[in-house]
């Protein structure tokens, strides 16, 4: 049985990374292809530093040879600083829908930035099943 890339586009599941003390988490909210925008949800964490990220400056999605492809719209949350920040960022939708999407963080003082990718071709979504 065929399933559509809309039918599971809405729960792909979230996916996090750790590094330098500082937890960033990241689900997809919306990158249906009926989408005019895509929204991530985004959330920071930290016991040892202020958050001071600019995530619409540091965060792009890569098209399939690594090149930068779009840049975010907006964010819509918790202002830089503190310990713990979440909110959603905002892309402009690419289209043609891709077969996946890669959400890449740059953070200051980080050697490569945090890498997010998630297949819209198959349900499963497993890395393992997908390497990059």
């Amino acid at each position: 049985m065929f399933v559509s890339t809309t039918t599971f586009a809405a729960e792909l599941a979230s996916q996090s990374s750790e590094d330098g003390g500082v937890t960033i988490a990241v689900k997809p909210v919306d990158v249906s292809a009926k989408a005019a925008t895509w929204s991530f949800q985004v959330s920071l964490s930290t016991h040892s530093q202020d958050l001071n990220d600019d995530l619409v400056r540091t965060a792009f999605i890569v098209d399939r040879v690594g090149n930068r492809n779009a840049l975010p719209t907006g964010w819509k949350g918790d202002a830089p600083g503190g310990h713990h920040r979440k909110g959603v960022l905002s892309f402009k939708a690419l289209a043609p829908l891709p077969a996946a999407i890669e959400l890449r963080i740059q953070r200051a003082g980080e050697k490569a930035p945090r890498m997010y990718r998630w297949d819209l071709d198959c349900p499963c979504n497993d890395p393992k099943m997908h390497p990059s």
